[in-house]
Formats: C-alpha cells, sequence, structure tokens
C-alpha cells in the first residue's frame, strides 16, 4: 500500500476538524505534515474523484469533506487510491510446476491463493467497517484538544 493512503488518510481526518463549511488548500494541508503539496494534491484529486471530498477553485477554494465523516469508511480511502483492485494477484505459478495442468484453474484449487484471498477479504471487511467519525472519535478520545489545535493551525497560516 502506498504512503498516499496514509496522507489521504490524515488529510481527511484534518478536514473533519476544519471550521464548517471551510476549504482547506492542498498546500496548507501539505504543509501539516511537512509533505510534497504536488504529491498530495494527486491523492486529493482521487480522493475528489471518488467523492470523499469536494474540491473548490479560486483564492477562497480547497477541499472540504464531500460526506460526513460517518459515511466515509477506511476502505473508501484505500479504494479511492490504491484503485479497486486485489492485493494479491494469483498469477497459477502451479501450471508451471512439475504437476502442473493447464486445464485447471489454480486461483480456485491453490492454498496459497484461496489463503491469500481469505484475508484480502477479512482485511477489505475489517477496513470497510471502520469510518472516518471512529477514527476521529478515537483520536478525540486519546488526544482531546487535537481538533481544536488543528483549526487553530489552519487558521494561523495563510491560504
Amino acid at each position: 500500500m502506498s504512503e498516499g493512503v496514509e496522507w489521504a488518510l490524515h488529510s481527511c481526518l484534518n478536514l473533519a476538524w476544519a471550521e464548517p463549511g471551510q476549504a482547506v488548500t492542498a498546500a496548507r494541508l501539505a504543509a501539516f505534515y511537512e509533505l510534497p503539496a504536488a504529491y498530495l494534491n494527486k491523492q486529493l484529486q482521487a480522493l475528489a474523484r471518488a467523492g470523499i471530498v469536494t474540491s473548490t477553485p479560486g483564492p477562497r477554494g480547497g477541499f472540504r469533506l464531500a460526506r460526513e465523516p460517518e459515511r466515509i469508511t477506511l476502505l473508501d480511502v484505500v479504494t479511492a487510491i490504491e484503485g479497486p483492485g486485489e492485493a494479491f494477484r494469483c498469477e497459477q505459478v502451479l501450471r508451471k510446476g512439475p504437476d502442473g495442468r493447464e486445464d485447471v484453474d489454480y486461483r480456485l484449487t491453490c492454498a496459497v491463493s484461496q489463503s491469500m484471498r481469505r484475508a484480502e477479504l477479512a482485511w477489505r471487511k475489517e477496513l470497510a467497517g471502520q469510518t472516518l467519525a471512529d477514527i476521529r472519535a478515537t483520536v478525540e478520545r486519546r488526544h482531546p484538544r487535537t481538533p481544536q489545535r488543528t483549526r487553530d493551525w489552519f487558521a494561523s497560516r495563510r491560504p
């Protein structure tokens, strides 16, 4: 999984703490963690294409969450950044082994492939079951001053 997923999740979390109606530029979101703005902007554009954030152009423009944090799952963000493809791709290497056969679909019979698919389904189920609101609540419980500190940081920076 690329670092873009981590950046996107943290950016969405920061947007969840932004003042209502406030758009935050990619440059400001990037500066918060000292990330390269151009690369983060690509992640934010992917989130916009997926309907997770909205992008407003212009001097007062920037990014906002497109829907409530309760309606954004971690899987939504991962899929927006990484795409919908499977993490494990069975290339049916068993066909080339000593007992391999061309007429067998090893994706369905291979113990390695089956185990990896079960693990991926469990991983996806876990990500789909957690929302941005869940993460926000955990952070706020552990670090209650984080939301206000985040808003203050964005307020103190010029666009």
